[in-house]
């Protein structure tokens, strides 16, 4: 099912590095994040927006595959694309690349359940899934 990406720029800040200047491994899946609210921002939805209906997203699965070092001040891509989406389970695609080069720093996915206030599976709206799709 992957579709069309949706590109959005991060610049590496000094907090988000280790003392040698390289991004900290684990800021990667906050990045994951930033592009997932993206894609779904493009799509025309506001995660938020669906919070106040009562449907959560919980993460049951996240991959990150590190290929290369993100450094201090540099510019990287945020590529997203929906992996996989049915009623209950969406799964996005990422892919952190250098700007300059697009040369891959890290790849991965993420894999979320649809839950209700009370975290008990749920399917997602209709018109969520149809906004997610198109």
């Amino acid at each position: 099912m992957v579709k069309e990406a949706i590109d959005f720029e991060i610049r590496v800040r000094y907090a988000e590095t280790d003392q040698m200047g390289v991004a900290y491994y684990a800021n990667y899946l906050v990045w994951f994040e930033v592009g997932r609210a993206e894609f779904c921002r493009e799509k025309g939805f506001i995660y938020a927006d669906l919070e106040k209906m009562g449907y959560r997203l919980a993460v049951t699965d996240v991959k990150c595959h590190y290929r290369n070092s993100a450094r201090y001040d540099d510019c990287v891509i945020v590529r997203t694309r929906l992996k996989e989406l049915n009623k209950r389970m969406i799964s996005f695609e990422y892919h952190i690349l250098r700007k300059d080069q697009e040369e891959l720093i890290a790849e991965g996915e993420t894999r979320h359940i649809c839950l209700d206030s009370t975290n008990k599976p749920k399917s997602l709206p209709e018109a969520f899934l149809a906004q997610l799709a198109g």
